[in-house]
């Protein structure tokens, strides 16, 4: 049809118009909850709750916050040292001849027995204690052996860990995508859930949290880079005689006594009744999911950066510089913008919109190519960052290489 051009060009730019108005609708939403008391805060409700029997509870609970079944990582606190972490949890661990510990790492150890998750298991870690009276706090792989997970975290731990968290479930909100939020055992950040109906590829639900982290940073730049190193599962491919990043897991009692390690609601007061909580959670729909990332990647919104080349790219140099001098700034520009060139390019901040500061920033923004040559093989991505970020923020200006210059103009 001769009009068809004409035509989809219009229908983009009423989609456009709806997308605006929708984002606008949803922060209404938001600034009128945040007016609401906290006691009348909305909560999901279904039909397991506190006075529910127990193996209700540890079947509700099991199913959530499911990942691997064959281990799951423990916490520790070493008196002597004074440090404290996550280990897997082993049968075999400190007997005599057979746990090498600390000569050998458990990974390399050919006496590990690794304990697997069991209802016992669930049992200790949400009382408190394990068989013998000690503490018990455990944790899960999200990361399962044919690398699918069945939710996906983001972690907040920031100063400002409230404003970056609420600015992720806007989005989450924006995207017609459920989200939740639980305050950490520290009670100083948290993690915000996504749990999905069913197991997806580990790539595609971290794709799709990606996405949110990209949308939410435009209207919140200070969530920072950094923010895409931060979920769970944090591989997109099992490592080689590894299981992936481990996530606490919540209402263990003893931080559920200090009103942490719980679900809270949009003023991060808890919920009264936890079970009645979960039971209402809904998971993210496949569908939507899978939409949702597969227009991200068309209009290149998953992360954002310049793209990293994959295995198969035989011309790497020819991929397209995503993001750059075209990018689209939702906000009002300002008239003029005092730009000084000296050892950097520095901005004024105060002249820069949300949006147009997280354009600016991203251009000095790429793909670490050490990240994904060692998700290629296999190797550990700890302590790796997936994006390299050459921005500088300082209290009044940001300030960005001199090779962006011409992108910056």
């Amino acid at each position: 049809m001769p009009d068809s051009p004409q035509k989809l060009q219009q229908l983009r730019k009423e989609l456009d118009s709806l997308d605006s108005r929708r984002r606008e609708i949803v922060a209404e939403i938001r600034q009128l909850q945040t007016n609401i008391e906290p006691k009348a805060a909305a909560m999901p409700e279904g039909s397991v709750n506190a006075r529910s029997p127990e193996p209700e509870k540890i079947e509700l609970f099991s199913k959530l916050f499911a990942g691997r079944d064959d281990v799951f990582p423990r916490r520790f606190e070493s008196r002597k040292s004074g440090r404290s972490g996550y280990q897997p949890a082993c049968k075999n661990e400190w007997r005599a001849g057979i746990c090498l510990k600390p000569k050998i790492k458990c990974a390399k150890c050919e006496y590990r027995e690794f304990i697997p998750v069991t209802d016992s298991i669930m049992r200790q870690h949400l009382s408190g204690k394990d068989q013998s009276g000690k503490a018990f706090v455990m944790g899960i792989y999200p990361l399962r052996p044919d690398e699918t997970c069945l939710f996906l975290a983001a972690d907040f731990d920031k100063a400002e860990w409230q404003h970056d968290a609420a600015a992720f479930m806007d989005t989450c909100d924006e995207l017609n995508i459920p989200a939740y939020f639980e305050r950490s055992r520290s009670g100083n950040g948290g993690h915000v859930w996504i749990f999905f109906e069913e197991p997806l590829p580990a790539r595609l639900a971290r794709k799709l949290g990606f996405h949110i982290l990209t949308v939410a940073m435009e209207n919140r730049p200070e969530l920072g880079f950094d923010s895409y190193d931060r979920l769970f599962p944090n591989q997109d491919r099992m490592p080689s005689g590894g299981f992936g990043n481990l996530i606490a897991l919540p209402l263990q009692k003893q931080a559920r006594g200090k009103d942490n390690s719980v679900f809270v609601d949009r003023s991060f007061t808890p919920y009264p009744d936890q079970w009645s909580f979960l039971s209402g959670i809904n998971r993210a729909e496949t569908v939507r999911i899978s939409e949702l990332v597969d227009t991200a990647e068309k209009d290149d919104l998953i992360l954002g950066v310049r793209a990293a080349p994959e295995e198969d790219d035989s011309a790497p140099w020819l991929l397209p510089p995503s993001r750059k001098a075209n990018e689209k700034i939702n906000d009002p520009l300002p008239q003029r913008l005092k730009i000084v060139l000296a050892n950097q390019i520095y901005i004024p901040r105060e002249d820069l919109s949300p949006s147009l500061r997280n354009a600016l920033l991203r251009l000095a923004a790429f793909p670490n190519p050490e990240f994904h040559k060692a998700q290629a093989m296999r190797m550990p991505v700890y302590e790796k960052p997936r994006i390299i970020a050459c921005a500088e923020e300082f209290s009044e200006h940001i300030a960005l290489p001199r090779g962006c210059h011409n992108d910056v103009l």
